[in-house]
Order: C-alpha cells, then sequence, then structure tokens
C-alpha cells in the first residue's frame, strides 16, 4: 500500500509556522524592557493544494506565511530626567544614520560621543531635518521642545528629524525601516522621558506556551499519523 505523504506534508507545514511563531514571540519577550521596541505580530494564511482537480473532497489547506507586520501602539512613558531622553508621544521614528543606511527608531535614549555629536547606544548619529548630525557643546543648558528643536544656552542648534511611513518593517535591535509612502508624522516630543517597548510581558509568555504547544501538537499528530500507516502497509502485505 502507498503511503499518503499529503498529511504528513500539512502537519509538517503547520510545525514550521509553530516555529515561526516561537521565534517571533521569543524577539518580543526578550524586548520587553527595550525603550522604544514595538511588538511584532506573525500573521500566517492558508493555501488550498487540490490532490484531485474537480473533487472538492480532496482538498488540503497547508498554513503558510504571510508577514510580521509591527504594531504601532504607544508605549507608555517613563520619566528619567535625563535631558537626552526623548520620547515620542504619537507617530513618527527618529532618523538614525548608520554604516548599513539611514535607519528608523522609536528608542530616544542618546549620548553626546567624544565629538560632541548626538548618538544611540549603538554609537549611531540622530540626523536633524536637514539630514546632518546634530553637534552639541557641552551636555549643559539642553533644551529641546515638543517640536523637536534643540536649545543649548538659548540658541537653536537644530531641529530633529521626525518621519513616517505607510508601513514600517522591523530590520533588528531597536531599526526599522519604512515601506511606501512617508505620510505626516502627528507627534509631541517629550524631554526627560523615555517610550517603553508595548509589548506586555505577562501575553507574551501566554503566547509563547501556546506556540510550543502547538509545536507539540503537530509533532505527535505526525508520529501518530507514521504509525498508522506503517500499520495499514503491514496489513497491505498480510
Amino acid at each position: 500500500m502507498a503511503i499518503n505523504f499529503q498529511p504528513i506534508y500539512v502537519l509538517a507545514s503547520g510545525g514550521a509556522r509553530a516555529i515561526e511563531q516561537l521565534d517571533t514571540t521569543s524577539n518580543n519577550l526578550a524586548n520587553v524592557n527595550t525603550p522604544g521596541f514595538k511588538k511584532l505580530l506573525m500573521r500566517e494564511m492558508s493555501q488550498t493544494i487540490p490532490e484531485n482537480k474537480g473533487n472538492k473532497k480532496h482538498l488540503f489547506v497547508f498554513p503558510r506565511f504571510q508577514d510580521t507586520p509591527v504594531i504601532l501602539t504607544q508605549g507608555a512613558l517613563k520619566k528619567t530626567d535625563n535631558p537626552l531622553d526623548l520620547a515620542i508621544f504619537g507617530s513618527g521614528f527618529f532618523t538614525i544614520e548608520t554604516e548599513q543606511g539611514t535607519f528608523l527608531t522609536r528608542s530616544g535614549h542618546f549620548f553626546i560621543n567624544r565629538e560632541g555629536y548626538i548618538v544611540d547606544p549603538n554609537g549611531n548619529y540622530l540626523l536633524d531635518t536637514e539630514g546632518e548630525r546634530i553637534r552639541l557643546q557641552d551636555s549643559s543648558d539642553i533644551t529641546i521642545n515638543q517640536q523637536g528643536e534643540i536649545f543649548q544656552k538659548g540658541r537653536r542648534i537644530a531641529q530633529i528629524n521626525i518621519v513616517n511611513y505607510e508601513n514600517i518593517r522591523h530590520i533588528g535591535h531597536s531599526y526599522y525601516q519604512g515601506e511606501g509612502q512617508e505620510i505626516p508624522a502627528d507627534y509631541s516630543l517629550k524631554q526627560g522621558f523615555l517610550e517603553q517597548s508595548n509589548t506586555n510581558g505577562i501575553e507574551a509568555m501566554i503566547e509563547l506556551i501556546n506556540a510550543q504547544r502547538r509545536f507539540e501538537i503537530y509533532g505527535n499528530l505526525m508520529r501518530s499519523l507514521d504509525a498508522m500507516e506503517q500499520k495499514s502497509n503491514e496489513i497491505g502485505k498480510a
């Protein structure tokens, strides 16, 4: 008796989606305390593959990966009183110059490097509305208003560039890339605050447990199906 591999393929596809869900949920959980981190959601789609064209009773539905959208809900604001800690309240992202290009971030935890430039924890540069790095005299007497204008000792230095896009893609750490058209950013900057991750740690733990159980279920079903196929072959040979 020939082995029917189609059900095993369906279950294996479901197991692969469970692993992807585990990876996504683990990443969310690992960044629950990362300033400005935005939760990722793994979305799936179903793909119907006919075994026998025209016969609706022989259709197999495979779970397939669709995309991983970024959930852009506002994170809670935590007061730090650090003049270079900035929180975006509303929509939009800081623009950061890196060796790999210009990226976006919601993490507003900034510092001044040895050359006097404002940088993030990775040493990458915060950019102004002219696309230039922002340089300060020192770390004293810094005021940043809600529009992102930076003043030091009463003199206007620059305005922080805040941008927004139709779609946002996570590329690692706290960095994102904009996709589609650039759209207006509706925001106000809060100096001396940091936006917290919008990931709920308890919910993420529950999602992680459910993903683990889902993978175990697919694995158990595949083993049971394999055992049934072996029994069928033994009966067929008898």
